[in-house]
């Protein structure tokens, strides 16, 4: 499965020898020296930890709690990245990883959803901000991956009242104000070009709201033909404010950037005739000009004015995606498995750059999923080699590229498959309490690719196909 989102700044052991020519066909310094790679995870899906130290509950709390996983899980200890943080900056270090981005649990600095700020939430983000700046990996910072507190939930609905504008803005206040010394990368919010289909349409995330026939859950209360607009809607004004903010307040002193990140893959005609050519259009406009669109040019793209609340707005889009056809109007409660198509991020980076007036882009979450045994994990080091290699050509053609981070630097807890399906590049055993971490072929790949080793796959399997120990 391949997850490919990008920030938009809308401001916005390896071996080798001196003879061998790079396997990649390309190295680390073929990249300019300001681009940076990384890897990345999230506080629900990482931290574990959900009722110590006075964090209060999270709609996933609720949710996962509810049964409403495929596999029961939830994420009460995930990777417990709340207790092993210094342990895992270290490995980031060994791994030569250059940046992390992760994200802050709003419900553990911040429990009440506005007001006090949690002593021990903001101890816990000082000192994982400190450890990545004694190490030297660069900061990124998500303010909201998908996670607010159950209290906003309960209060007036989150995401479905205008009212969570204001709160979210005072919540990245305090953000900017304890750890913007220290974080020059900030991204508002996760998705919301499909986090409100998941959580307001399908009801597939939490707080898994719909309404029949769309929902692929079974939601007690929702609309989905009207809410995942209203949550998108105010998702962007929440941006639109936080971003201001810190224009206004911070950025003189502190120098950063703010972006907010989309969920993207591309799409192609299935014939070159006027209604696909259309089709793909429209697509692009549900995908990206949903989120983008009144961010860059004030308003939404005409086309989704038009179908808005026309639940078969997808019904003659004759789209593919590299070998699958796709219908955005549908899907099924598993993770949906698209083809590798690293050329389509490529075109992704290229459309994007020149749709957007060159807006600097990140490739924030780009991996592939496996089953959690798996150390031997050669598919997801060609899949890094040809996505890396698809963001270098995109790059060149003049895409305003400048990371790339893989999702994710270690196995956690999956929105969409719980424990069955890990993209991290250490594996992390969930059936030890001590949830320990064990190095996978990538990691090792990933490590010499930074290191600019050039190194191949070839190089770090041994003669029966098995990891070979470094």
């Amino acid at each position: 499965m391949a997850l490919s989102s990008l920030l938009l700044l809308l401001l916005l052991s390896a071996s080798h020898g001196d003879a061998a020519p790079p396997a990649l066909g390309f190295t680390r310094t073929d990249f300019p020296p300001d681009f940076v790679f990384g890897a990345a995870t999230s506080a629900y899906q990482y931290e574990g930890a959900v009722a110590e130290d006075g964090r209060s509950p999270s709609i996933w709390d609720t949710f996962t709690h509810a049964g409403k996983m495929p596999d029961k899980s939830t994420g009460d200890i995930a990777s417990d990245g709340y207790h092993k943080y210094k342990d895992d900056v270290k490995l980031m270090a060994d791994t030569n990883l250059e940046a992390y981005r992760f994200s802050i649990s709003w419900s553990r600095l911040v429990p009440n959803g506005r007001g006090a700020v949690n002593p021990k939430g903001l101890e816990y983000y000082n000192n994982l901000i400190n450890e990545l700046v004694k190490h030297g990996i660069q900061i990124h910072v998500m303010l909201y991956h998908l996670d607010f507190p159950r209290v906003l939930d309960d209060e007036y609905g989150g995401w479905l009242s205008p009212r969570i504008v204001e709160d979210f803005t005072a919540f990245a206040d305090v953000c900017f104000r304890e750890f913007g010394d220290r974080v020059s990368y900030w991204t508002t919010i996760d998705e919301p070009n499909i986090g409100p289909i998941a959580s307001y349409d399908s009801g597939i995330f939490a707080p898994g709201r719909c309404s029949d026939p769309f929902g692929i859950t079974k939601c007690t209360t929702g609309n989905s033909t009207v809410e995942p607009y209203i949550a998108a809607h105010n998702m962007i004004l929440a941006h639109a404010s936080a971003t201001r903010l810190y224009r206004e307040q911070y950025q003189a002193v502190q120098k950063g950037v703010v972006g907010i990140n989309v969920y993207s893959f591309w799409t192609y005609p299935l014939t070159n005739s006027t209604v696909d050519l259309e089709a793909t259009k429209r697509y692009q406009d549900f995908m990206f000009g949903w989120t983008l669109g009144p961010l860059v040019f004030g308003d939404y793209p005409q086309s989704m004015k038009m179908n808005e609340g026309v639940r078969d707005y997808a019904a003659d889009m004759s789209v593919y995606q590299r070998g699958s056809r796709t219908d955005p109007a549908t899907s099924e409660y598993v993770p949906t498995v698209y083809p590798d198509d690293p050329e389509g991020l490529r075109l992704v980076l290229e459309y994007l750059t020149e749709a957007y007036g060159g807006l600097p882009i990140y490739v924030q979450e780009n991996g592939k999923a496996a089953a959690n045994d798996i150390l031997d994990d050669t598919d997801r080091v060609e899949y890094l080699k040809t996505y890396i290699g698809s963001t270098l050509d995109a790059l060149r053609n003049g895409a305003n590229v400048k990371g790339y981070f893989v999702w994710n630097f270690l196995d956690i807890f999956e929105f969409l498959a719980g424990y069955k399906l890990g993209f991290g590049m250490y594996r992390v055993d969930f059936d030890d309490e001590a949830r320990p971490r064990e190095a996978r072929l990538s990691a090792h790949w990933y490590s010499g690719f930074l290191k600019n080793n050039g190194i191949s796959i070839r190089s770090e399997v041994d003669d029966t196909g098995h990891h070979a120990q470094q």
